[in-house]
């Protein structure tokens, strides 16, 4: 026997606070590892050296009872720093507890319902009966990637059934690889409906990325992190580059997330789970620039790692030294977190930059970095454009959008409208709205309310500049340029441009009130009343008329309720 796991009364204390799917007399057949146990009898042992015990002294680590009231509490960064720090033998019976907490912090959608997930499964499949026949996987899910880390045939089946009730309830899934293995890690600690509810938190999230869900997304997150290793792991990709002259990175890159989910050791892998289903995405972006920096300096000392014999595929040699891993859970983790420069914000604007340039792709002509202009003297949106906005609005008509674009200042029509935020992709939230747009310039707001009103603003100014701080130390209340304008669609038509581009010298201040912005609410226009006004959760809003552009409210009652808010930025500015 490699060690003993745990004894009979720590598995009695463990069996009490485990569901009845893994500790029943039929639990054994879920894995072909004995992941939590090893009865003290020789004829059951492990097979895999990462269940050994430590030797030494164990420190004294915190419980789930304390990391839950932080939580509470609101205390996110204190656990945030637990977690990083808390070293759980890979056998602690905290994660069956701490995961499904750690995940239902993340759900948007109301608490599911006892028997919820099980109503669900027989919806799908006409029973909850666990069928002896092969089940056929969901289309977004990569089949060379189902890792089931020692699942059994059952528990393999048990994977297999959670990700298709996922994909019957979240349709919007359309591919999503990585989605498959964080179920069969999941598994490992929990019952199955929990396992479920876990996922859907992770699926559901707003306010962070655990799981892409679109080939859009795959393609940009991986191109993120290789633009990210470009910065902080120049080294290495220098040496990738110079061993092999004709490399392409974007060979290397596509591959990144499995060098830690089919490479990395799963004792490793369930400590970066314990950080990841707290922090998000950016967890799994540190540790894949400590492995190329990791894999660059065995490739210097190590003859295995020699030039020869992987200049000729570099991606599955990372893989292939994942599997030996020279550090142990805890250096790897100190090592990510010790990365300086790589904040959320810094891997926002990257995220961000690289989706625009990919989804500008289907408007810039293929092979040619010249800009799309418009072909009307009449200064008509080209019919690229008229698709573009067609497919991604919810608010405009063609007929609005020829107003509209005829009021854009002229060089802005020779650009391509992208969409930047929309309430009908991205949720409600002010923080995300700040994420997706404020590094843009200009951009141009679309409100349609609950009573079917359009109307919106073109601002001329990053909303990035609400932090800007002047000469003495403080933000700016308002910013902003005279190029800003204010336009209404819908009852009424009509375009109300700043009050000072008719030369007036004797305006004040309260004329130059173009755009402000905090963490409560974004204002456009002011002096005597604000014309658009929005709270943080962008749901309700006010128009008065003010000074800045001399107009009347934009609604007949003053107050809305908003139904849709987009921003479009343009391609090439």
């Amino acid at each position: 026997m490699v060690g003993k796991v745990l004894g009979i009364k720590d598995l009695e204390q463990f069996s009490s606070r485990r569901s009845s799917v893994y500790v029943d007399p039929e639990c054994d057949k879920f894995f072909e590892l004995p992941l939590f146990i090893a009865a003290s009898s020789n004829d059951i042992t492990t097979k895999c050296q990462c269940w050994q015990f430590s030797p030494g002294k164990e420190p004294a680590l915190r419980s789930h009872t304390e990391i839950q009231q932080l939580l509470q509490q609101g205390k996110k960064r204190d656990v945030k720093n637990i977690l990083r720090e808390n070293s759980w033998p890979i056998n602690s019976p905290i994660r069956s507890q701490l995961w499904p907490t750690l995940c239902g912090q993340h759900q948007t959608k109301q608490q599911m319902l006892d028997g919820f997930y099980w109503e669900m499964v027989h919806q799908v499949f006409g029973t909850t009966e666990l069928s002896e026949k092969p089940i056929m996987l969901p289309a977004f899910v990569d089949a060379t990637h189902c890792l089931p880390y020692h699942l059994t045939s059952t528990g393999r089946a048990v994977a297999d059934r959670i990700v298709n009730v996922l994909g019957y309830d979240c349709p919007d899934i359309t591919y999503s690889p990585v989605l498959y293995p964080i179920t069969s890690i999941l598994l490992h600690f929990m019952s199955e409906e929990e396992a479920y509810i876990c996922l859907a938190g992770l699926v559901g999230s707003k306010e962070k990325v655990f799981i892409n869900q679109t080939k859009l997304q795959h393609e940009v997150t991986w191109k993120t992190v290789m633009q990210i290793a470009k910065k902080h792991t120049k080294s290495a990709i220098s040496y990738f580059q110079r061993i092999c002259p004709g490399l392409k990175l974007e060979r290397v890159f596509m591959d990144w997330c499995w060098w830690i989910l089919a490479g990395l050791p799963f004792q490793h892998l369930v400590r970066i789970m314990d950080c990841y289903f707290h922090e998000g995405i950016k967890v799994l972006y540190r540790v894949a620039l400590v492995i190329l920096n990791l894999f660059h300096k065995e490739c210097q000392s190590n003859n295995e790692w020699s030039p020869d014999n992987i200049k000729n595929d570099i991606g599955n040699a990372l893989i292939k030294f994942c599997k030996k891993i020279p550090v142990s859970p805890a250096k790897l983790l100190h090592a990510a977190f010790s990365i300086r420069g790589l904040s959320t914000q810094y891997i926002s604007r990257i995220f961000i930059k690289t989706e625009m340039l990919l989804k500008s792709r289907s408007v810039l002509n293929s092979g040619s970095k010249q800009l799309i202009k418009s072909r009307s003297s009449d200064n008509l949106p080209t019919s690229q454009s008229q698709v573009n906005i067609q497919m991604m609005s919810h608010t405009l008509t063609i007929r609005e959008l020829f107003t509209l674009w005829s009021w854009l200042p002229v060089r802005i029509t020779m650009y391509q409208p992208v969409l930047l935020y929309t309430t009908e992709e991205h949720g409600c939230s002010l923080t995300t709205f700040y994420v997706r747009v404020e590094q843009h310039e200009p951009t141009l707001l679309m409100i349609k309310t609950c009573n079917n009103e359009v109307f919106g603003a073109y601002c001329s100014s990053r909303w990035f500049e609400r932090n800007v701080k002047d000469d003495k130390g403080q933000r700016q209340a308002y910013f902003g340029t005279g190029e800003t304008f204010l336009f209404s669609l819908y009852p009424e038509r009509a375009k109300y441009p700043w009050v000072g581009i008719e030369g007036d010298k004797d305006l004040g201040h309260s004329s130059e009130l173009f755009m402000a912005a905090d963490s409560k609410m974004i204002t456009i226009g002011g002096g005597e009343g604000q014309a658009i006004w929005m709270d943080e959760n962008i749901r309700f809003g006010k128009t008065d008329s003010c000074k800045t552009f001399n107009n009347p409210p934009l609604c007949p009652s003053g107050d809305f309720e908003i139904r849709v808010l987009e921003v479009y930025g343009f391609v090439g500015i």
